[in-house]
């Protein structure tokens, strides 16, 4: 009975959740690159990123997705090259989308405070599923009365499935401010496995934030600092807004947020409360975070875990063009 039970708040949540074909990371910052296009490129150097995150794993086989990501700024050319690799993998059946693709952004001067960095990024799309790994309703029936028989009547569908993929974004910043819009999904890839249509719709994502210097020790800065931060996301009538602030003294940063609150009708008006600690070790950054479930389905699902690493080399400001730092943080 508290599997039913289980199965039918799973069905209600995954409702009223934004976009189930839809990954995302608490740290989107540590993901620039799956986050937008347009912070390929965006240090001085060389940037090797990692994300892993284990959601829902109370309920097994829950959401487990991997991003890999490299980037380098060239800043004869004032433009940043990027490569994303990422996976997510969901339930018994071993459902998973992988995507590969290549990313590239160009640093444009407005003024003497302010700078645009559009970007693009080209992708390999597949959607896979593991059909021997599913159980249908004639397995179910023969073992209820004893058949052993192994094997399912059912036709295999497709079980693998690639398309082509395209994203564009902008981002704008100062030293202490940046905002950003991008939109996915613009070749609207087929990812039905049964050999029908089924394109993924449209994504629009909306971020953007402040760094702000606290406290002052005889007067000199203190090192401290605050970023609140938004991420707001739209696909196919729903819609997602993040809201949280990180805390910033080296080597040291802690970050809260809260996800869900209702933007518009329809839309759920809780999810999950995120909590984040992260650590800074020359120009490695490692970081954990921990979404609590406060939906509907708290109590069952086990919350989420994720782990992000960041490396950065070879940094150092060029003599043939002194930028300015993107202030976002790396959590």
């Amino acid at each position: 009975m508290k599997k039913i039970i289980l199965i039918i708040l799973i069905f209600v949540g995954t409702m009223f959740t934004l976009c189930a074909q839809e990954s995302q990371f608490s740290q989107f910052y540590s993901s620039p690159l799956y986050l937008a296009p347009s912070f390929a490129g965006g240090t001085d150097g060389d940037r090797i990123s990692a994300n892993y995150r284990n959601q829902w794993p109370s309920i097994g086989n829950s959401f487990i997705t991997y991003a890999f990501s490299y980037d380098h700024y060239f800043p004869h050319l004032k433009s940043g090259l990027g490569v994303l690799l990422f996976r997510e993998q969901a339930g018994s059946g071993s459902l998973a989308t992988t995507n590969f693709g290549f990313q590239y952004s160009y640093n444009i001067r407005i003024n003497e405070k302010w700078r645009m960095r559009p970007g693009l990024h080209f992708l390999y799309t597949q959607r896979s599923l593991d059909f021997n790994s599913l159980e249908f309703g004639d397995e179910l029936w023969r073992r209820l009365y004893g058949d052993n028989t192994n094997g399912t009547i059912e036709v295999p569908t497709i079980t693998r499935k690639g398309d082509i993929d395209a994203s564009a974004s902008v981002l704008a910043h100062n030293d202490s401010y940046w905002v950003g819009f991008t939109m996915d999904h613009i070749l609207k890839p087929n990812r039905s496995l049964i050999g029908d249509e089924s394109n993924v719709p449209f994504k629009y994502t909306f971020f953007g934030g402040a760094k702000i210097p606290i406290m002052r020790i005889y007067n000199k800065p203190s090192g401290q600092s605050i970023s609140p931060a938004y991420l707001f996301k739209y696909q196919d009538g729903r819609s997602q807004l993040d809201l949280g602030c990180y805390w910033y003294q080296m080597p040291l940063v802690l970050g809260v947020w809260y996800r869900g609150i209702p933007v518009f009708k329809n839309n759920a008006s809780n999810d999950a409360i995120a909590f984040l600690v992260a650590y800074k070790i020359h120009n490695l950054n490692l970081a954990y975070s921990y979404d609590f479930t406060i939906s509907k389905l708290v109590g069952y699902t086990g919350g989420a875990h994720e782990i992000s690493v960041i490396f950065l080399f070879n940094q150092g400001v060029t003599e043939r063009e002194r930028r300015k730092p993107i202030p976002c943080p790396q959590f």
